[in-house]
C-alpha cells in the first residue's frame, strides 16, 4: 500500500482524551460496574467504532489435519477480566504526539524526528519511552554518521538500507491488530530489495530464494494458492501479520552489518509490546467487552534458531508459538517445507477470534 493510500485505522489517531476506564476491573470491581457505567461510555462508544473496522478477509476453510495444526490445540490460555486485572487497556492510554516532541531533550530531537515522524501512533505511545533509553540514543548517532536522519533529509546516496522512511513500515499494521508475528533476522542487503517488511520486496524486484519457499509451503497447505510473480508481502501487513526483522538496519553488501547496535533490545522491546497487546482490538465473535484492548494472544511464526530465540522468553499457552528451519535454499528442506504453520495458523485463530481472525495468505496483490 502506498503512503499516499496508507489506511488509517482509529487507534493510530492520536488520543489526547483521558478516561477512568483504562483499567481492566477486578473482581471487587465488578459490583460497582453499573455505577460507572456513566463514566465508560466514551470508552464503549470507541470499542464499538473499532468493531465496524474489525474484519478482514480470511482463506477459505479447510479442516485438514496438519501436524502442527495437531500441536496448536493443546494448551490454550483463557484471558479474563480478573486474569488481566490493572493493565491499561490500549485504546485508552493516554498519548499526544505534541506534548511527547515537547518532552525530547532538544538536542535529541533531530535524532528521533525519523520514529515520531514515521512509527505508527499505536506502537510509539507504547514504545516511546524506550526509544529515549540511552542505548536506543546510541543507536541513532551511529546511524546518523552513517547517513540515516531524518524522512526527508538523510544523505544522498545513502547505503543503508532500507530507506529511512521505510524503516518502520512493519508499525503500520496497528498493534490491537496483530494476528500473527513473523520474526526475521536481517534487511536485504542488496539494493532496492529491503522495504521494512522482512522476507518482503518490492514489486518490480526478483522474489529472492527464501520467498520462493514460503510460496511452495503455502501451496502445498493451499492447493488453490497461486504465487504471484512479485515478492511485495504488504497485503499480509494490513492483514494483520507483523513483519518484523531483529535489526531494522544494514549497511549495503554487509549482511549483519548492524547487528549489536542496539536493534534487538529495541525489537525485544516491540515483541514483549505484542506480547501484552498483540490482537488487543481483535473481536472473539462472543461477549468480550471485559477483555477487549488487552492481547489475548498471537500467532509468532520463528523459522530458524536465531527466530526461535527472540521468541523463546513467550508465554506457550497465551500464544501459538511454531518453530521449524529457516526457508532458506540451505535448510528449508530440514523442517520448513511440510511444517503446515500457516494452515495451523489459521485453525488456532479462528477458534480463538472466529472466521473473521483468520489470514488470507493466498491473497498478494
Amino acid at each position: 500500500m502506498s503512503e499516499e493510500k496508507r489506511v488509517v485505522y482509529l487507534e493510530d489517531v492520536e488520543n489526547t482524551t483521558s478516561t477512568n476506564d483504562n483499567t481492566m476491573p477486578s473482581a471487587s470491581q465488578e459490583s460497582t460496574k453499573s455505577v460507572a457505567s456513566a463514566s465508560t461510555a466514551p470508552g464503549k462508544r470507541q470499542r464499538s467504532l473499532l468493531d465496524m473496522f474489525a474484519g478482514s478477509q480470511g482463506s477459505r476453510s479447510d479442516k485438514d489435519t496438519e501436524p502442527a495444526a495437531k500441536r496448536q490445540k493443546k494448551g490454550t490460555l483463557k484471558i479474563t477480566a480478573s486474569s488481566t486485572s490493572g493493565i491499561q487497556r490500549l485504546n485508552f492510554i493516554p498519548f499526544s504526539l505534541a506534548e511527547y516532541l515537547e518532552s525530547i531533550p532538544e538536542e535529541h530531537r533531530d535524532l528521533l524526528k525519523l520514529e515520531c515522524e514515521c512509527m505508527g501512533k499505536s506502537w510509539l505511545k507504547l514504545l516511546k519511552d524506550e526509544i529515549k533509553k540511552p542505548y536506543f540514543i546510541a543507536l541513532k548517532k551511529f546511524l546518523w554518521e552513517a547517513g540515516v536522519r531524518g524522512p526527508d533529509d538523510s544523505v544522498k546516496g545513502l547505503k543503508v538500507y532500507p530507506s529511512p522512511r521505510n524503516i518502520y513500515s512493519w508499525s503500520k499494521t496497528p498493534l490491537g491488530k496483530v494476528k500473527v508475528v513473523i520474526v526475521g533476522q536481517d534487511p536485504y542487503h542488496g539494493p532496492n530489495q529491503a522495504h521494512g517488511l522482512c522476507f518482503s520486496v518490492p514489486k518490480g524486484v526478483s522474489v529472492p530464494p527464501s520467498l520462493r519457499n514460503i510460496y511452495a509451503e503455502i501451496k502445498s497447505e493451499y492447493p488453490e494458492f497461486q504465487p504471484p510473480t512479485h515478492g511485495n508481502l504488504s497485503t499480509w501487513a494490513e492483514n494483520g501479520v507483523l513483519m518484523l526483522n531483529t535489526c531494522l538496519t544494514v549497511q549495503a553488501n554487509e549482511a549483519g552489518s548492524h547487528s549489536g547496535k542496539g536493534w534487538e533490545q529495541f525489537t525485544d522491546k516491540v515483541v514483549d509490546v505484542v506480547d501484552k497487546y498483540g490482537g488487543a482490538n481483535l473481536s472473539s465473535g462472543d461477549d468480550d467487552s471485559d477483555v477487549r484492548g488487552i492481547g489475548r494472544g498471537v500467532v509468532f511464526l520463528a523459522w530458524g534458531a536465531w527466530a526461535g530465540k527472540r521468541v523463546a522468553k513467550l508465554n506457550k499457552t497465551k500464544h501459538l508459538i511454531l518453530a521449524s528451519a529457516h526457508p532458506s535454499p540451505f535448510s528449508a528442506h530440514k523442517g520448513f517445507l511440510g511444517n503446515g504453520h500457516f494452515k495451523a495458523a489459521n485453525d488456532w485463530l479462528e477458534n480463538k477470534y472466529g472466521p473473521e481472525g483468520k489470514v488470507n495468505w493466498c491473497q498478494l496483490d
